[in-house]
């Protein structure tokens, strides 16, 4: 017991060597990189930045014999930092647990890994550092794909025009049968949006208001599903399932966020299709943003021949 508990303490090179599997394995570690960052599930961490400090160790396959001093040949410690800066760009988190389990599963894609051990500790919430570690192998990670396999869905804003109109379900339908994924997106609801003043809370009021809309479509044809995270639209593209985006979670956590307000929901629509690189953008029954990133085009709802 006192060897495991000094192990739970100990560097992850030394969890690494008391756990390893019969046979040779090479080690690699980062140690003590210092990041500031935000991330925090409690409100005090929104809006502000704080320390976290990485311990990663990777283990590898032996080197081959015809190395030749060759760089590009060897997983090098540029892989992991690389993985680390990857997976904070993504999105704001809430939990280190999983920045610690998205550092480790992009370590493991590459080829030389076979397990990579993860500890992440928050250096300015407490009196100590307060973290957690993680250890994945090869085989545990073995369903992920490459940012290459993920689809490039059609994206479709549909104006409240257009979701009153009595060809909703007809539009739909001829979208549905197109190769590509669906994803609706909508703006504020019909009814009076309430107003602060005050910027942020402004911001978050807007974003209810779009997903209270989103419920309301959700209403008019049972194949629509209101969704609001990444992990949800991922399932739900690979599915084929028709999605209507509820925005907030999505925007709220965005490390580099939209520029446009949530009032202006057409922009922010077109921000979305750039994240998830939508092959195609359809407003139907609505002005086109200026830069939106994607290709894009308007259609009216007297008109609409999608």
């Amino acid at each position: 017991m006192p060897s495991e508990i000094r192990l739970a303490f100990a560097h992850p090179s030394e969890r690494s060597m008391a756990t390893a599997a019969p046979g040779p394995l090479d080690r690699i570690s980062l140690r003590d990189h210092i990041v500031e960052v935000e991330i925090g599930a409690f409100q005090a961490e929104r809006g502000t930045t704080q320390r976290i400090c990485f311990n990663v160790v990777v283990e590898v396959a032996p080197l081959p014999k015809d190395l030749d001093d060759d760089v590009d040949r060897i997983l090098s410690y540029d892989k992991v930092t690389e993985a680390i800066a990857h997976e904070l760009a993504a999105e704001r988190l809430n939990l280190l647990e999983t920045l610690a389990e998205r550092v480790a599963e992009r370590i493991l894609l590459e080829h030389q890994a076979v397990r990579a051990f993860v500890r992440i500790e928050k250096l300015d919430r407490g009196p100590g550092a307060l973290g957690v570690e993680v250890v994945r192998s090869k085989d545990q990670i073995s369903h992920l794909k490459g940012e290459e396999d993920r689809p490039h869905p059609r994206l479709m804003y549909l104006s409240n025009a257009a979701i009153d109109s009595d060809n909703l379900t007809s539009w739909i339908d001829q979208m549905e049968c197109r190769k590509r994924p669906l994803i609706l997106c909508v703006g504020t609801h019909p009814l009076t949006v309430p107003t602060t003043g005050h910027k942020w809370t402004q911001r978050r009021i807007d974003l209810l208001a779009i997903e209270q809309n989103a419920w309301r479509l959700a209403a008019k044809d049972d194949r629509c599903v209101v969704v609001s995270t990444r992990t949800e639209l991922d399932w739900a593209m690979k599915n084929r399932q028709i999605c209507v985006w509820a925005p907030s979670k999505i925007v709220l956590d965005a490390v580099e966020g939209p520029s446009a307000p949530p009032s202006n929901s057409v922009a922010l629509a077109a921000w979305f299709a750039s994240t998830f690189a939508a092959g195609e953008m359809i407003v139907l029954g609505g002005d086109l943003p200026d830069n939106p990133g994607v290709p894009l085009r308007s259609v009216s709802v007297e008109q609409a021949q999608l």
